[in-house]
């Protein structure tokens, strides 16, 4: 969502954890607060030994209190 984040979708995680960078705390976050896939993330990357915690909202959420958004790049 904002400058420099990296966007993993959760079936690609596992095999792309080497791109977050060491010493980084993670913010997964998911569609909305019901959603489970971000707590899904939470838990690989905690039993993969990375700092990780869950964006209580989604992306909605945040997009609608009109918080910083980085477009990816091609």
């Amino acid at each position: 969502m904002g400058a420099g984040a990296i966007s993993i979708p959760t079936t690609e995680l596992r095999s792309r954890l080497a791109e977050l960078p060491d010493g980084t705390a993670v913010v997964a976050y998911c569609r909305g607060p019901y959603c489970v896939y971000a707590d899904d993330v939470v838990r690989t990357l905690q039993a993969a030994g990375r700092e990780a915690v869950r964006l209580e909202d989604g992306y909605p959420e945040w997009a609608a209190y009109r918080l910083p958004i980085a477009a990816l790049r091609k």
